[in-house]
């Protein structure tokens, strides 16, 4: 260990115990750390000093009437004790794209693990009241990119969210879970053991210490942090107004990709994807699209080439009887022997890769 990480160990304590003062955000964090030199300086230094170093008077009294109340070595056994950490923004695993947002958290809580910095993050949002297409274009989607290596984020929440992180999660891949309330406080708390599952394949994960409620105006804080951990945001269905239009605005805000599936223009849960197509972003109908728009990000063509191909021997057999001529789904199935209803969902994620195409009346080709 570097003599900058034993250092920045000693002091993730205090880190901590100053996400604990209400009124210390991320900028007010940056100017404190910067004026005194270390997060413990910080902690322990005189009402005057603090605010002779710019924080309000209000800010100052709150954190010196709760620092005799919070034990920063105490802060890390709580964490380890739920198998969980504290990464500072100066830690190297620290998400990189995450780091370079207007106000990344000086802290984030982390269940499970984060993500190699090459590895791509997609967030796929959108209503919490979603319907069957919703729910079913957000897992297949998230199913397909899961399986060509691609990070599935998302908030937990009811509808899109939650059919995402299944998606990715049934594919094998990867996903991460970002919480509007502290690692102990899973919300809604229907999805807890979906939150464990999430844990084994990828990592829950949280600016907000132990203990803290899912109170509202916790979630566009989340937000901009689904937002900005990621390459590109694909909303998959919003209304008139959603958390998910939100969300595509801070990506927009960060630079980042703002994606899109149209839907119907009779349905209220796809008003808001609409209208991001119609003021450009960028549509979205099959996983291959998304990986396209991958290819600046990774600075190579091929890597869509390279990650479209078959992922296992399902999906090996089914191209081996298909060809340029379109074979009807029954017949698919009776030539490579498998049953209908692993052809039939076999042949939906093959779509959305690219490696199989419908030609009308459920017959299918090779994709392109």
């Amino acid at each position: 260990m570097t003599a900058t990480m034993l250092d920045l160990e000693r002091d993730l304590p205090f880190w901590i115990a100053l996400t604990r003062i209400t009124g210390v955000g991320p900028r007010r964090f940056d100017r404190l750390l910067q004026a005194f030199g270390s997060a413990r300086a910080v902690w322990e230094a005189s009402g005057s000093h603090l605010v002779d170093a710019g924080l309000d008077r209000r800010t100052t009294d709150a954190m010196t009437k709760l620092r005799p109340q919070i034990d920063p070595s105490v802060e890390i056994q709580h964490l380890r004790s739920l198998g969980a950490e504290a990464i500072a923004r100066q830690d190297p695993r620290y998400p990189p794209l995450l780091s370079e947002i207007y106000d990344p958290p000086p802290v984030l809580y982390v269940q499970g693990e984060l993500d190699p910095p090459d590895v791509p993050l997609l967030s796929i949002v959108g209503t919490r009241g979603a319907t069957s297409y919703g729910k079913m274009a957000a897992e297949r989607l998230a199913a397909g990119i899961a399986q060509a290596g691609v990070t599935v984020v998302s908030g937990l929440a009811y509808g899109i969210d939650v059919a995402a992180h299944r998606g990715a999660l049934e594919a094998g891949g990867r996903t991460i879970a970002v919480l509007g309330s502290g690692l102990d406080r899973v919300y809604p708390s229907q999805h807890v053991r979906l939150a464990q599952q999430i844990v084994q394949r990828g990592a829950v994960i949280t600016e907000f210490p132990l203990g803290t409620k899912p109170d509202a105006r916790n979630f566009p804080q989340r937000n901009r942090i689904v937002a900005g951990i990621a390459f590109g945001t694909l909303v998959v269905e919003a209304g008139e107004r959603s958390g998910a239009s939100i969300t595509a605005a801070f990506a927009a805000e960060q630079g980042r990709d703002v994606m899109a599936v149209p839907g119907s223009i009779y349905s209220p849960a796809s008003v808001g994807t609409n209208r991001l197509i119609r003021d450009g972003a960028i549509p979205i109908t099959r996983v291959e699209d998304i990986l396209l728009e991958l290819e600046p990000q990774r600075g190579t063509r091929p890597m869509a080439a390279e990650r479209i191909v078959p992922a296992d021997e399902m999906e090996r057999a089914l191209l081996d009887v298909m060809g340029n001529e379109p074979l009807h789904i029954d017949e698919i199935a009776r030539m490579a022997s498998l049953p209908m209803s692993i052809v039939s969902s076999g042949l939906a994620i093959m779509e959305l890769k690219g490696l199989a195409r419908q030609t009308g009346g459920m017959n299918y080709v090779r994709g392109n």
